[in-house]
This record gives structure tokens, sequence and C-alpha cells, in this order.
């Protein structure tokens, strides 16, 4: 029986693409076996995406060939059996979104199968179920989150049944539990004989997997196991990627204190051996509130529900009031669905209240004379989406399109270069390069330069690391840290717990609509009950840090990165602890 997959010598250059553009895929040779459990990985453009449409069919070689269970994908006729062996997950799932109804669009591939009704609904019913999308069969999907649509998206794949699914980033919309759910959806897929691909920035996902395949540049950087991968911190370093942050926090208290060195790598069996402090008990104070600080987003019984007064009426924001401080950098976080992308879409008003007030700043939504051109320009948003809403062909022009609208051509080439320079894109190498031609990190950065461009006052990220490379999120931060320095107002909904720690000092969490509660970043998330009464989990660095304060470890509360953990637990590098 011929391997499942199998890429020999296969070069790919993008259409329209010049010979001296290096090519998106160079020199691929690759064999995956049946029942395979493979993690995809590498840096933003490394050629990930490129790969896995090859797997498909849905491009096709420039040179080389692919083979399907020793079919070649280039043979016309045998596509629809190539593409009923591999189901794909797209990293954004509207582009394979067909139908006006949820449950017609998980019935779409089966269907066009030629599948027996009776059988088509069973599936649909089981996908469904699977992704926790039932309740949901009967509403359009363009009223769907991203998360819930990526949610979809795997639905209307499992209902093929294909022997191999490949899931491109499928995982970066979807909250921490939404995640491991889907993490562990890929692990019953493959113990039950599926083969399984799955691209992927989070690390702790990829150390799950049998296999690693690592591209940088387009070619074959690696291909092993996990733990073979994250031992070679010089390859890493060289293809833009990391040890699992667990991993890299257990290496490093292991070396601080003997009494340490006997916990696992293995992060719940370390948090379940956190040894005692034989030293004084130390009590955390209670993280301090500021008071009489400037208010900069004042929002006071806010409501909204998309399709009103119809049969598909959803309410999405329900009697909202919080208040988000001057000079204090907000996060929103929530489970998939809860509220947080309708309610930044608010904050630079592309959507009004139905009822309930709103002021940004000095802009009062309820004043009938509201500059809404001057309130964009003081508050910039960036979209969870951002590819969506591109307007230009190029990246440089779509970078200029909204500083030229708002100031001209005076100063335009500048203020392009400088937000590139910002994110992290080379001007003379992006600037004539096509928008769609970009890998999704790539296209986030080119969403975000855009609005910096227009230096707004406030910025507000949709999810800004989702599809991000571990340096391109790290570089990110950094920015984003400048920004606020410089007096930036920061405003950020994430489902990455991390992105909330590194750069929020307040946040909001969102349940069903509404604001469940406001306040410390550090003070919510050591609220074990609250976070998980949210559908979200607790920041693994959080978790340790409670477990030694536990065990009597002087932590402080408001403990938020790896750094602070080692930083605290370093001063007690003289003392003694015990089982």
């Amino acid at each position: 029986m011929p391997p499942l997959i199998q890429f020999d010598r296969v070069t790919y250059r993008h259409p329209g693409s010049s010979e001296t553009t290096p090519p998106a895929l160079n020199d691929i040779t690759l064999t995956i076996n049946r029942g395979e459990w493979v993690a995809l990985l590498g840096a933003n453009g490394s050629g990930k995406t490129t790969l896995a449409r090859h797997c498909n069919a849905l491009v096709l070689p420039t040179t080389g060939k692919v083979l399907i269970d020793g079919k070649d994908t280039s043979t016309v006729k045998l596509l629809p059996q190539i593409r009923s062996q591999v189901g794909m997950v797209f990293q954004n799932p509207e582009d394979q979104m067909v139908a006006t109804l949820i449950q017609e669009d998980t019935a779409f591939g089966p269907e066009n199968l030629g599948i027996p009704s009776a059988e088509i609904r069973a599936r649909v019913t089981t996908s469904l179920d699977t992704v926790e999308m039932s309740q949901h069969a009967h509403r359009p999907p363009h009223l769907l989150s991203a998360g819930q649509m990526q949610r979809v998206a795997l639905a209307g794949v499992l209902a093929m049944q294909p022997e191999c699914i490949i899931f491109d980033e499928s995982t970066a919309m979807l909250d921490p539990r939404g995640r491991m759910e889907v993490m562990d959806q890929m692990r019953q897929l493959h113990d039950k004989g599926f083969t399984v691909i799955f691209i992927t920035h989070f690390m702790e996902e990829a150390a799950r997997a049998d296999r690693v395949v690592v591209l940088n540049n387009g070619m074959l950087s690696f291909d092993g196991s996990p733990a073979d991968l994250f031992a070679d911190i010089p390859l890493l370093t060289r293809c833009g990627l990391e040890q699992p942050l667990t991993l890299q926090i257990m290496i490093a208290i292991r070396k601080l204190n003997p009494a340490l060195a006997h916990l696992s790598d293995n992060f719940e069996q370390a948090v379940r051996d956190v040894p005692l402090f034989s030293g004084e008990f130390y009590v955390a104070e209670p993280a301090r509130r500021s008071n009489g600080a400037e208010a900069l987003i004042s929002i006071e019984h806010l409501n909204h529900t998309y399709l009103p007064n119809t049969p598909l009426a959803q309410r999405a924001l329900e009697d909202v009031s919080l208040t988000v401080t001057a000079g204090k950098a907000h996060g929103f976080v929530g489970a998939t669905g809860s509220g947080k992308s309708t309610l930044l879409q608010h904050l630079n008003g592309l959507y009004r209240p139905q009822s309930g007030t709103i002021r940004v700043g000095p802009y009062n939504f309820s004043d009938d004379a509201l500059d809404v051109k001057a309130l964009r320009r003081f508050a910039g948003l960036v979209f969870q989406n951002p590819e969506i809403y591109f307007f230009e062909q190029y990246v440089g022009d779509e970078i200029a399109y909204g500083p030229k609208l708002l100031y001209g051509r005076d100063g335009l080439k500048e203020r392009v270069k400088n937000a590139m320079a910002l994110v992290g894109l080379d001007f003379e190498t992006f600037k004539d390069r096509i928008t769609f031609t970009l890998s999704g990190g790539e296209k986030r950065k080119v969403a975000l330069a855009a609005t910096l461009a227009i230096q707004p006052r406030l910025l507000i990220l949709d999810e800004p690391t989702a599809g991000l490379d571990p340096v391109s999120r790290h570089n990110l931060h950094a920015t984003l840290k400048k920004f606020k320095a410089n007096g930036i107002d920061l405003i950020l909904s994430s489902h990455s717990m991390g992105d909330i720690t590194q750069l929020t000092q307040n946040m909001t969490i969102m349940s069903g609509g509404c604001s469940l509660r406001t306040g410390n970043t550090a003070a919510l998330f050591n609220d074990a009950e609250l976070i998980n009464q949210a559908s979200l989990g607790q920041p693994a660095v959080v978790r340790l840090a409670s477990a030694f304060r536990a065990k009597g470890w002087p932590v402080p509360v408001s403990t938020m990165s790896n750094g602070q953990l080692l930083a605290a637990l370093r001063k007690c590098s003289g003392a003694s602890a015990h089982e």
C-alpha cells in the first residue's frame, strides 16, 4: 500500500511572482503515512499553508509532484477521490462557508459525495454535536463569531469522513477551553485511525503530536519527534520557534533551588509536586485600586441584537456597563461568542448603540452631531479577520489607504514605511506584494500597520496575535508596550491569555453577552472559580504561582509572567523546602 501523502521534490511559486522572488516551497520531499498525527510548524510565511493546500490539490506544484494514496494531484479526473480522502479546515473559516444555514453548510460536502439523505442527516447531527454547535444549526454562518465559524468549518469536514484531516491553525480563534476540545478531537480522530495534520503556532499543542515537520523559508528544516525538536534550541531560534512556555518555566525553575530539581517537565505533575516552603508564610496584599483616574471609555446599559425583530434575532450584548481607565491597558476575555468583538466594534462607531450610552474620550455617541471621521482617527480598530477588510491589491497601497484619506499625500510614504517597520515588515520586500499571497500572520501585520499609519490615540485590537509565530508575537508585545509608554491607550480582546497577562493592567470578563466582571487583571485571573465560570482557563504561570503560594512560597499575587515567577523564586534560592 502506498503512503497516504507523498511530496517528491516539490517547488511552488505563487502566480504572478517573479523569478527573483523566493519560492513559497523549495524542493520539498516528504512522506506522511496513514494514521500519523503530524504537527506542521514554522514562522509566518514559511510555507505551511501552501504545503497543506497541496495535500488536497487546492494548489499544484510548479515543479515536482504530490501523490495522495498513489494518485497524482495533477490528474484532473482523480480530484474528486483525492478531495474525499483529504479534508481541510482552513485558516480563515469563512473561506469554506457555502450555505445560508449552518446545518446546510455542514451537509454540503456529503451531498456532493452522493451520500443518502438519511446518512447525511445523521452525519450532520453527529458533526455539529461534536463541535458543540447543534443549538445554532438554523442560524446563518455570517452571524457567528470567528471561533464559532471555526467549529462549523470543522463540522463540515467531519461530515465528509475523510481518511486525513488537515487543520490550518484551527485553534487560533478559539478560547482556551475550545482549543483543548479541538486538540482532544484530533487525538480521538488519531486514535480511530485517521491521519491528522495540524498547523499551529502554539508550541504546547505541537508537543502533543507524534511527529513534527518544520518549514523555514519554504524549505524542510526538521522532521522528527517533538522532544527532539524542543531540545534543539539553535534550530528553534533559526526557525522563529520556541520551546513550550510551560517547558521553559520548568527548566528554569529546576535550576533555581535543589528543592525544586525534582519537578517534572509535565506541567500538571509539577503543579501537584510543588514542595512546602520552610520559611515564613507569605500573605500577598490584595491588588490596589486606583482612585480618581480619568475614564477613557464609559459604557452604560449597552444592548445590541443582530437581526432584531426577526426569527433569527440574536442578542449579542446585554446591559453592558463598564469603565475603561485612561493610561491602563484594558483586556476583554471570554468564551467564543461571548460578545467581545461586537463590543469592540462599538468603540469606534462601526455599531451605534441600539440602547444605552457610550463615551470614548471626548466623543459622546448620543450626540447627533458626532464626528465619526474624527472618532475613527482617535480610535483605530484592527479587526479579528483583517483580510476581509483589505481594499487594495498591493501591501503598500493597503497600508497607505487610511492615512491618505485622513491626511492626504503629504508625508504618506514615510508614514507607511514607519508603520511597516513597527510590525516587522521590510518596506522594499513587502510594499509590492499582492495581499492574497501573504500568510495569515503577514496579513495580520499588514492590517496592524494600516491602523498604526493613522496614528490613533486609542488602539483597539481584536485577537492581535492570532496566527502569529512566537517571534512575531513577542515582537508585537514589545511594540505595543512601547506604544503604551508613549501615551497610546491600548484595548484588546484575545483568546490568548498570554496577551492579556503581558499587556494589560485591567480586564473585563465577558460571558453570554454580559460583562461578568471588570477589575485588575492579576486579581481576576487568580479567581479560579470566576475564570472557570467564564469557560476560560487560568494562564499556566498563574496556576503555578498559585501552587507555590499554597505551599507557603513568597510569590506575589501579581505574578503574571515567567520572569516574575522566576524573580520571586530566585529570592528564595537560599531557602530550604520539604515534601
